[in-house]
């Protein structure tokens, strides 16, 4: 159920209804939608309360219902789009697009100062790197650890970006946050729900990967683990999903952007190097992801692809990034949009 509460109710009043509503075994979350408190009921809606009772409380004005599984995900329940502000920039708002770009692995600092000099002069605002690397055999590089976290550190503050890596355990969360600004759950970790919830009682921002076979239902019910857990700053994104075509790595699932975002007020961004696995072809999906509609990009980029000790195929070279850059402001310009800077 969602109530809409009257118009003007005061702070102290929706805290007594929150408070009446747990009285009677009901779980309420409280937002704001178009300067109206709204109380979402995210737990105990199996208790047979009858939408007439919700009605009788007192500041209650309307009561919807809630067609699906997911709440607070839904735009059903917040239909003003979600911007989330991290540091100096935001993401969410329909007419900037954000780019993050760096080199699927942190390999040395030589290696990351050098990426992010070249992104951020290109144009990205967040560099993009993998402390912690999720590798399909064991025997593959693994990642660097916190020393990877302190490399990028120091090399996004000195050229002014943002950062993104990913958390692939609980144990990783602390330690990744006190050095990183958008923490990331990779794909193979949609659904490891005992991480989603940790991430939600953190307050840093957090992008989830669509999980290689997942449907967008259950990429918005990991999402609501996160939320339900007190974290709404929720960044989807669409990586390519697994089918029968064997050619690229993934089938990079553009239409995922403008369903995602008719089915919920989070933010939607597209990683096309995962999407493609092919570094010829990301540029063009990435267009293709701003004309769909994206709110951001993240891709890989390396100094020297050939040598990267992960993904180094799909890795764009630094003049492949600053090429794609000035098609992404092209596209970008026509849409009467702009690349965040």
């Amino acid at each position: 159920m969602i109530l809409v509460l009257k118009s003007d109710i005061t702070p102290v009043e929706v805290k007594r209804l929150e408070e009446k509503l747990a009285w009677m075994g009901l779980h309420a979350v409280p937002s704001q939608e178009e300067g109206r408190y709204v109380l979402t009921i995210v737990h105990g809606t199996d208790k047979q309360v009858q939408a007439e009772q919700f009605i009788q409380l007192p500041g209650v004005d309307q009561v919807l219902p809630l067609t699906q599984k997911y709440k607070l995900t839904s735009s059903e329940v917040k239909k003003q789009r979600t911007v989330i502000q991290i540091g100096n920039q935001s993401i969410g708002a329909d007419h900037q697009v954000m780019v993050m770009a760096g080199p699927c692995a942190v390999e040395s600092e030589e290696q990351m100062d050098i990426t992010a000099k070249h992104v951020a002069s290109a144009g990205a605002t967040v560099l993009r790197g993998g402390a912690f690397k999720p590798r399909t055999s064991p025997y593959d590089f693994q990642g660097l650890g916190e020393i990877g976290l302190r490399y990028m550190q120091v090399v996004a503050k000195k050229y002014g970006l943002l950062t993104i890596s990913e958390v692939m355990s609980i144990d990783q969360i602390d330690v990744t946050a006190s050095h990183i600004d958008i923490l990331q759950i990779g794909a193979r970790n949609m659904q490891n729900f005992n991480l989603l919830k940790a991430m939600g009682e953190t307050q840093k921002p957090i992008l989830l990967k669509r999980g290689l076979s997942a449907t967008y239902h259950e990429l918005l019910l990991a999402a609501e683990y996160i939320l339900s857990t007190g974290n709404s700053q929720v960044i989807l994104c669409e990586r390519g999903i697994r089918t029968f075509e064997p050619y690229t790595r993934n089938t990079l699932d553009i239409a995922a952007v403008p369903v995602l975002q008719s089915l919920s007020h989070l933010p939607v961004v597209v990683d096309p190097s995962h999407g493609v696995g092919i570094r010829q072809f990301v540029p063009a999906l990435a267009c293709a992801s701003v004309a769909a509609g994206a709110h951001g990009i993240i891709v890989e980029v390396h100094p020297n692809p050939e040598q990267a000790l992960s993904d180094g195929p799909q890795s764009l070279t630094l003049p492949q990034f600053s090429d794609m850059m000035v098609s992404l402001q092209a596209m970008a310009g026509a849409l009467n949009k702009s690349i965040a800077k």
